[in-house]
Formats: structure tokens, sequence, C-alpha cells
């Protein structure tokens, strides 16, 4: 199979675009051909193949699994090419395929007769399982094994999964199955426990830096090292992403990638502006960086990715507190590295962590805004105000040393030192940006010339971490913590009720399956058809409700029924109950055709189950005391 390369490229300078007819998108030119080109990124997987091919290890199905762009198909047809790689010289599956083989050219084509690839998303029934499982028993017409490549196997249907079982356990010596998904979850456990898996992983932005680098020279087109950055960093870890941007960034440019073109197509903003953005935050100077924003968006940035930019850059400065390497980056571009570093010595983790929960939640107001330049600006504003308010626990410390040096020295009076000292802080507090005392330490004392006096009151160390010290607005008051009791998962939907979440209850009622519950903890299973938001969603409301910080996971233990799945289990009980009653048997003898439909409690009987509706009055008189306690409808 000959290698493709440049020369592929058919190139003319006619007017009439008859290079347009030759030409294929990089992304299709320089598809991986063998597992050398599949090393960029995808290293053990490589490893673990070369080991099973030379001792003779090789599995009868393969599960390939990855966000998209990662190479799963590819790797799959890659994988067909070893299984039936033959030469004059060898014939037997083996990694090395250097040298093209009889069956390689038609296998990657996608056009040999012993290789189908089928797309389950357009093959999801049982009808077209059940052709695979008839066709397996004839051996293949030329290559060595008869090979079923089948993508996102996620979307077969639970008939479909289980008509293959039997024939994927055992399948025929010359058949091999190669599964490839995107959503590996959904993928039956069954399925899973009777294939060899692979996670191909995300292309690091380096690597992919050096696999444009490598391609541009050999269609030597000229290309500056900060224009690859930035196309790497928003193919986020898909080769075929980056490749297509790569494209386009080169048709952008007319023949040359270049930062500036490439910041335009991408709507990107400088990132030298975004870290002088990121300065004007951290000091707190709303004027500058309205100024900065106003600039940026002018010269074509788009709001959501001023604002995102600044979340990956205050994620990055975070990472160089505790990875100091992490500026080896050669995605990095130099001003990144270097003044991401001199932040990283100078603001605090807690500084940056409020900034980074501040722009979380003003990404998507800007998203979702009618005026997303404005919701932007209002999360600036935001943000530089907040650069100068303590942490909670900075708060709350001084907060408890200050009503503890109170207690015992006495409250201080304006003739104190506190009047006197010139606006010092107290007991050596440290001072903010400003050059005022940090966390209000100065709150306690009377402010000299006649100023107003902030009134404090110690709190408990039971009080959530949100503490409001005197100002001169009102203040909407904390609520205290553990204030809602969550016992079970029936009080997660009387608080959904509560506070009027009609679409949080459905969900809680109908997915939601409880493994363990215990305060500020939930750990569930997800039924099928659950939006995967489910947990953070419920996470965020349960906070909110009750007061105090929860953690939603999803556990691999089996869980207890959903509350639908009990109630419905209920029922069922109540109508055998009601069927094995022999007054109930003789009524419904005298009514030939007659049958139970549903079966009630009495709410006097059973106060705790208020939703209940009792029977129609002219029922209950018509029939009269047909059963002690319940109520049934025929």
């Amino acid at each position: 199979m000959s290698d493709t390369g440049p020369t592929e490229t058919t190139r003319s300078s006619s007017p009439s675009g008859g290079s347009a007819t030759g030409y294929r998108v990089l992304a299709r030119k320089y598809r991986p051909k063998d597992f050398s080109d599949l090393m960029v990124g995808q290293e053990p997987m490589v490893r673990t193949l070369t080991n099973a091919f030379e001792t003779g290890r090789i599995a009868q199905a393969y599960m390939l699994t990855g966000v998209r762009g990662v190479g799963k198909t590819t790797t799959a047809r890659i994988l067909a090419r070893a299984l039936n790689y033959k030469t004059p010289e060898i014939d037997r599956p083996t990694i090395d395929l250097r040298i093209p083989g009889e069956h390689c050219q038609a296998i990657m084509e996608g056009r040999h007769v012993d290789v189908i690839e089928m797309d389950a998303a357009s093959h999801t029934g049982i009808d077209d399982i059940r052709e695979i499982i008839e066709q397996v028993r004839y051996r293949p017409v030329s290559a060595r094994y008869k090979v079923y490549i089948i993508d996102e196997v996620h979307m077969l249907s639970t008939q479909a999964f289980n008509g293959l079982l039997k024939t994927l356990e055992e399948p025929p010596e010359h058949v091999k199955f190669i599964f490839a998904t995107t959503e590996i979850r959904k993928v039956p456990i069954t399925v899973l426990s009777r294939c060899q898996r692979f996670d191909l992983r995300r292309i690091s932005a380096a690597d992919l830096v050096g696999l444009f680098t490598k391609i541009l020279e050999k269609e030597e087109i000229p290309a500056e090292a900060e224009a690859l950055a930035m196309v790497a960093r928003a193919a986020e870890g898909s080769a075929r992403d980056g490749l297509s941007l790569l494209d386009q960034a080169i048709a952008h440019g007319g023949g040359r990638v270049e930062a500036e073109t490439v910041r335009g197509m991408l709507g990107l903003a400088d990132r030298a502006r975004i870290v002088d953005l990121f300065e004007h935050i951290v000091k707190g100077d709303v004027t500058a960086a309205l100024s900065e924003f106003t600039a940026q968006y002018e010269a074509g940035a788009n709001p959501v990715v001023v604002l995102t930019d600044l979340a990956d850059f205050t994620h990055l400065v975070t990472r160089f507190k505790y990875i100091p390497d992490a500026a080896d980056d050669p995605s990095l571009s130099e001003v990144e590295r270097v003044r991401g570093r001199a932040f990283s010595e100078t603001v605090a983790v807690t500084t940056l962590s409020r900034i980074w929960q501040m722009l979380l939640k003003g990404i998507p107001e800007a998203e979702n805004s009618s005026r997303p330049a404005g919701a932007a600006e209002m999360v600036l504003i935001r943000l530089t105000h907040a650069a100068h308010l303590p942490s909670p626990e900075d708060a709350a410390r001084r907060l408890a040393d200050f009503a503890n040096g109170s207690a015992s020295t006495g409250a201080p009076n304006g003739n104190g030192a506190g009047g006197g000292n010139g606006g010092r802080p107290m007991n050596g507090a440290p001072l903010n940006a400003q050059g005022q005392p940090s966390g209000q330490a100065m709150t306690g004392q009377r402010m000299p010339s006649g100023g107003p006096t902030a009134m404090l009151q110690a709190v408990p160390n039971t009080m959530p971490r949100e503490m409001a010290v005197g100002r001169s607005e009102p203040q909407q008051e904390s609520r205290p913590e553990g204030s809602v009791a969550v016992r079970s998962l029936a009080d997660v939907v009387d608080l959904c009720t509560k506070n009027r979440d009609p679409k949080l209850k459905a969900l809680v009622r109908n997915f939601v399956r409880l493994v363990r519950l215990e305060p500020g903890r939930l750990d569930m299973q997800m039924t099928n058809g659950a939006p995967g938001t489910l947990p953070g969603e419920l996470g965020v409301k349960l906070k909110e409700w009750t007061g105090i910080h929860w953690i939603v996971s999803l556990s691999n233990e089996p869980g207890a029924a959903t509350l639908v799945e009990a109630e419905g289990q209920a029922r069922e009980a109540r109508l055998t109950d009601a069927r094995s009653d022999p007054d109930v048997a003789a009524i419904l003898s005298q009514f030939p055709g007659a049958k139970i439909t549903d079966v009630r409690i009495r709410a006097s009987e059973e106060a705790d189950e208020p939703d209940e509706l009792p029977m129609p009055a002219a029922a209950e008189s018509a029939e009269g005391d047909i059963l002690p306690g319940d109520d049934i409808e025929f």
C-alpha cells in the first residue's frame, strides 16, 4: 500500500480551480495507516497489542472507546489489517505493517469483502444482528479472519445486544469482532465482559503541536508556533478536529498559518491581553478591567471566549502552584509561561479558587444572555469587587479571634489604642491590596471623628462559612447548617415539591436508585434514559435547599428500586392481596368480565400517604362495606 504523501494533492494554478477536484482534507490525507502512526498519544494500547500478537494471545473481540476524533475507527481498520496481514514472506498476524500486504489496501479503504463495517447508529435492530449471526458460520473468502467492525456500538437496542451475546462469547475461529463507541457506559456489562477493552486517550496539546508541525513541513506551509498552539488547544484532544481546524486556518491565512488569522478565525482574544485582564481583576481595578475587555471585544473577541480563556488561565496559574514543570508545555505561549508562574507565587489559592468558581457560574450566564457582552462585563465587575474580600475561612477565623479578644480584655472604646492608631490594623492583622485591614479586622473599633460604628456579634462555630458582618445595607440571613433533614429519597422528593421544582422531582422519582444516603453525601445509580447532568443538578439543589454541601456520586453497587418502581410493586402487591380475598372473589364471580383496577388504602388508616385519593362517595355507598379498610375499583 503506497504511503499517502503530499504528492497526492493535485496542485494547479489554473483559474478553473482544477486543484479542488484532487484535494483531500488533511484529516483523511494523513490518517494513520499502521501502529507506528498510532504511537501519537496511544502508546499503552500499541504496547498491549504488540505483546498480545507476539505471544499469540489474540482476543475474539475488542472494544475501543474514547472521545470523538482520537482514532477509534482508524484503529479498528489497522487492527483488521494486522489480523489479516499476508505477504510472500509473512503469513501470520503481526503489528509490523511497514510493508503493505495483500489485503492492506482494500481494508484501509473500507472495501474488503471479509472486513465488514457497520454503523450501529443506522442499524440498531435485532434484524441487523441476526444477519451477522447467520453469516459468521461461513468462512472468509480470501483473508485469514472475517472481521466485523461495528461503530457506535452503544446505539444498538437491548434486543440486538442480547442476540449478539452468545456469538460474541463463542465465535467461530475465523471470526473477530471490533467495536467502537464514544459512550462506553451505555454498553451492557455483559458485552464488555466478553471484549478486550482499550481506552483511547485524548491526545495532548504537545503531541498535537508536534503532529501539526510534521504535516505542515510535508505540505511546505509556513506556520507560527503560537498559531499551532491555539489550534491544538481548540481541538481538545481530538486529532481529527485539530486537522480540520488546521485546514481551515490554512485557507483563512492564504496558505500560511499565522497567530493573528487563527485568533480571528476562532474568535479568540490575544493571550497576552487575557493575562492583562487577569492582572486587573486580581488588583481589583474595575475601570482597567472593563477598558481591557471593551478593547478585546471591539477587536472581534467573543465575550464568552474571553471568559473561557480567563478561566483557563486561572486554572493554569493554580497548576503552576503545585506543578512547576507544567510550564514546559509547548502549547503555552511565553507570556503564559512567564507571567503565569509569577502570578502563582503572589496570588493565594483561595483567591484563585474564588475566581474559578465565579467564572464557572458567569460563563453560562453570558452564553444564555441576549446581551453576552453586557453579561460578561457584569461577571468582570463581580470578580474585581471580590478581589479584596477575605475568604470565608479567613473571615470566620478573624471574627472568632476578635470575639475571644473582646471577651478577655473588654470592648475597646474610643480613647483606647483602637481609636488612636492612625488606621493601623489591630493584633498585627495583614493589610489588603488597598492598605486596609484584611477581613474587616477594624470593625470592632470605634472609628474616630464620630464616624459610624460597625456592630459585631459573636457567632458560634456551627454557623456556615458564608458569614455576614455589619454593613450599611441589609444582608440576607444565612440558612443554618442542617436546617433540613434528608434521610431518604422521599425526603428529596418532598424538597422538590416544597421548592416547586417539578422537573427534578420527576427525574428523581423515575431514574434514581438509592445506594447510600448520609448527611452531605448521596450515592446512587441511574436507570436507562436518565440525563447525565442529573447528579450535578441534584447536588446543587440539595446544597441550596439544605444549607450544607452535598456530594452526589454514581455507584457501581446495586441500588434500591426507584420510587416509581417501588410504587408499582406496592400496587401489584395490593392487587394480589385483593384477588386472594374470598369476599372479593365472590363479588367478581357475580359480575362476569369485572376486574380489579386499583386498590386504595383509606386515608384514616394510612396517614403517611396523603397523596392517595379516597373512593368517591357514590361508589362507596353503592357497594357498602365490601372489604374493611380498602376501597376497590371495578
